[in-house]
């Protein structure tokens, strides 16, 4: 099938053609900043900016920094905060006019890499995918099947949230070396090992292509290695994704999202009233020694 694969980031819109089968790009890779501020208005006009100008495509399939789950976004953290709670894949579809299906951008790149790179030959047992960039994106495969929507880069570490503490961008911050950049990291792959087993990890983003920058200071048991499909694999992944739902007669989430989150809002504000409202026989206790 021939799908329109787009990387939605958060300084530019990245998107081709491409050839599920062989995940080869059919197009020039076309980009378009972001906009500041990436609400989810202005994000959803910018990909109708930029899928106009492809033509002959089946499926359109989009990588989103953030948790979608039944084509909702439920996180923000490297994203405008007005995404919590947006039906995205109701939102692009409406404003495309054209089905949209939309996948975490690290669950996306795993695709690519699962299917097309060093994945390919690694369809059993548990294999991770660590994206290194703005945060820290995951992926995982169990014999070949992805867990989605991990968000690794969210566990603790040294008191931190792990992407604070060594994504790229952390790197870039707090002006580290490669080899005190390396260290950091290694405490955060060898975090994963202990807690998923895995066997083996792939890294993607960018500080993928500096691996042998670092490559020293990785000892886990683990093999540890680059990616291979680099900065396409957003977009490779996100097409083969959009095939994948199209050709399984899959739609995305139009018509059941809006009730999907306000059950959850009242499910959440009706726990919020109960936590309110339960006092313990102590509490009560204390309350009437102090009206004394």
């Amino acid at each position: 099938m021939i799908a329109l694969g787009v990387d939605i980031g958060g300084s530019g819109i990245k998107g081709a053609k491409v050839n599920t089968e062989t995940g080869e790009l059919l197009s020039e890779r076309i980009r378009i900043a972001t906009p500041q501020p990436a609400t989810p208005e202005a994000v959803a006009a910018t990909l109708k900016e930029l899928a106009a100008q492809f033509t002959d495509y089946e499926a359109i399939g989009c990588g989103f920094p953030a948790t979608v789950h039944h084509g909702i976004c439920f996180t923000a953290a490297n994203i405008d905060q007005t995404w919590i709670n947006t039906p995205v894949e109701k939102l692009f579809t409406e404003t495309l006019g054209h089905p949209v299906f939309v996948i975490n951008d690290a669950d996306a790149a795993g695709i690519a890499e699962m299917k097309f790179g060093i994945g390919k030959d690694h369809q059993t047992g548990i294999v991770m995918m660590i994206t290194v960039g703005t945060g820290l994106g995951s992926a995982i495969f169990v014999n070949g099947a992805l867990m989605p929507n991990t968000e690794l880069g969210h566990l603790i570490l040294s008191d931190d949230i792990a992407e604070h503490y060594c994504s790229d961008a952390a790197r870039q911050r707090q002006d580290l070396g490669w080899n005190k950049w390396g260290k950091r990291f290694n405490r955060y792959l060898q975090r994963l090992q202990f807690l998923f087993n895995p066997d083996l990890i792939i890294l993607g983003g960018g500080a993928s292509k500096s691996f042998s920058k670092f490559q020293e200071k990785i000892r886990v048991r683990t093999p540890v290695v680059p990616a291979t499909t680099l900065n396409l694999a957003g977009i490779i992944g996100a097409a083969v994704y959009a095939a994948g739902e199209t050709n399984a007669g899959h739609a995305p989430n139009i018509t059941e999202a809006e009730e999907y989150i306000k059950n959850m809002l009242e499910a959440e504000a009706k726990h919020e009233k109960k936590k309110k409202q339960a006092v313990t026989p102590a509490e009560d206790a204390d309350e009437d020694w102090q009206q004394l």
